[in-house]
């Protein structure tokens, strides 16, 4: 096989290891007849006084994981649960008022010049571990991370 060749095979297999990739990562939406019962279950306990507003489902690192879409007073909350219907991460609309002074300052900082818009407080087994906002910077949207304590965090959540 001469060079051409094998750049050719080497740059499809790239590619198609990226579409598997991307295809994973892919949510999918649910009804809930279609949940699990464990994470029926959990859904019905955790959604109680809330708008039940959707449900997904996606692969992450290798493990299902399926979402609920919930509102709650105004604002929103997304839980995210293994297939034993077990609580692995909840990301809720903040206000920015009910934050810190260490962790709005933070956040404004890591905007820059940027709109800071929905926060949301990110827990994963139980524990706090960040603060997430929306960030739109002319027609640019991204979004920021900042740990609890207003701190930089090693790595995003």
């Amino acid at each position: 096989m001469n060079k051409t060749n094998m750049k050719i095979v080497l740059a499809a297999v790239i590619i198609v290891l990226w579409l598997t990739a991307a295809a994973q990562a892919q949510e999918r939406k649910l009804t809930r007849a279609q949940l699990p019962p464990a994470v029926e279950k959990t859904v019905a306990a955790e959604s109680q006084g809330a708008t039940i507003k959707g449900f997904a489902t996606e692969l992450e690192k290798g493990r299902h994981l399926y979402e609920a879409e919930l509102e709650i007073n105004g604002h929103s909350k997304d839980i995210s649960m293994d297939k034993s219907g077990k609580i692995v991460e909840v990301e809720e609309e903040v206000t920015k008022d009910s934050l810190s002074a260490d962790v709005q300052n933070a956040l404004k900082a890591a905007a820059g010049k940027g709109t800071i818009g929905k926060i949301e407080s990110l827990t994963k087994n139980g524990k706090l571990v960040a603060y997430e906002a929306h960030v739109t910077t002319g027609r640019k949207r991204s979004e920021i991370q900042v740990g609890p304590n207003g701190k930089k965090l090693a790595r995003p959540e």
